[in-house]
């Protein structure tokens, strides 16, 4: 857990952002230099970010805003109630979104994070 960021926002992106290659490496290396800058009213979690773009290099993501990461999530009784998404704006960290495709099961961050812990 990276300590200036509130420990379900730092061990989602840790989940999120667990394949091999130089675009979640890179993005693994913003980590340490994030903190939250605003989180969503509703309670979901989403986080956006602040970052000291002096301290960390680009991701290999090209311009503009990319969603360079994402998990779908799924219960332990194999509904999908929706994702999560790693955005990031010239190739920094920007925000981490949690995405609700269901009214009948709440997702948060540490729904999130149960619900990918139970990915095979």
């Amino acid at each position: 857990m990276t300590a200036s960021l509130p420990a379900d926002v730092s061990d989602v992106l840790a989940a999120v952002l667990n394949a091999e290659g130089p675009l979640h490496a890179a993005l693994r290396e913003q980590v340490p230099h994030l903190s939250v800058r605003e989180r969503c009213t509703c309670g979901c979690g989403t986080a956006y970010f602040e970052l000291d773009t002096s301290k960390v290099a680009p991701a290999p993501t090209g311009p503009g805003t990319v969603v360079a990461a994402e998990a779908q999530l799924v219960t332990e009784a194999g509904e999908c109630p929706g994702e999560v998404l790693v955005f990031t704006q010239n190739g920094y960290l920007s925000w981490l979104e949690v995405c609700s495709w269901s009214e009948d099961i709440e997702v948060t961050l540490g729904a999130a994070l149960r619900w990918l812990g139970t990915r095979s």
